[in-house]
């Protein structure tokens, strides 16, 4: 018998989240929650590496808004999402955007470079579906 794909119930329904699309948003915010975990702190400068098709889609999906918003702390469904660039801004964080041309691992590839004062972290993460991630790199190290 093949293996299941879904573990769980909720994996099939996706998560409570605001935003269009559980991949492109929910996703998203996980990712770059993740990256705030690993990172220990608020960066005051990102710049964010989108392929395929978070590289087509990113602002019409909320990807942007939602990878902002993870690396703010908020999580998917977090009500101030919609608002996390401004809040960003007014916090001091410079975010700048940069959609990439080449093919990816996925099509669902971002990889995000944080950055305060000296402390500096590199991290390559996947929206898988459902709002499921995997981080596939760290500071050019492959985790699988």
């Amino acid at each position: 018998m093949d293996q299941l794909k879904y573990r769980s119930v909720f994996d099939i329904i996706g998560p409570i989240m605001v935003g269009p699309s559980s991949s492109h948003t929910a996703g998203a915010a996980r990712i770059g929650k993740v990256v705030r975990r690993i990172f220990g702190e608020q960066p005051t400068s990102v710049d964010i590496y989108l392929y395929e098709s978070f590289a087509k889609t990113y602002r019409g999906h909320g990807t942007d808004i939602a990878l902002v918003g993870g690396l703010l702390g908020m999580e998917p469904d977090d009500e101030h999402l919609a608002d996390s660039l401004k809040i960003a801004h007014e916090q001091g964080m410079e975010v700048c955007f940069v959609p990439k041309k080449e093919k990816a691992e996925h099509p669902n590839m971002v990889q995000l470079k944080v950055s305060k004062g000296a402390h500096k972290l590199t991290v390559t993460g996947i929206s898988i579906g459902g709002g499921n991630i995997q981080i596939s790199e760290v500071n050019g190290f492959k985790l699988s």
